[in-house]
């Protein structure tokens, strides 16, 4: 599994990423985290508002963070 994490490195990115990392770790989950913050690649997913999370391709949410909880959902 790939997860993405969209956006150019601000505060609530920075938490959005750390809330992934917990999620997949307290799931257990095989999956390789990203951090994507270069305009381009973000503006290929048609994301126009940050943070935003991206699973296998698919683009799951953007412009809030997610608590741990709802991304263990997402998993």
């Amino acid at each position: 599994m790939k997860i993405e994490v969209l956006g150019t490195g601000c505060a609530k990115c920075k938490a959005l990423y750390e809330n992934v990392k917990k999620a997949v770790e307290e799931t257990g989950t095989c999956a390789a985290v990203v951090k994507v913050e270069d305009i381009p690649s973000i503006m290929k997913y048609g994301v126009m508002s940050t943070p935003a999370l991206v699973i296998d391709g698919q683009v799951k949410f953007s412009g809030k963070v997610a608590s741990t909880i709802e991304i263990m959902g997402m998993l």
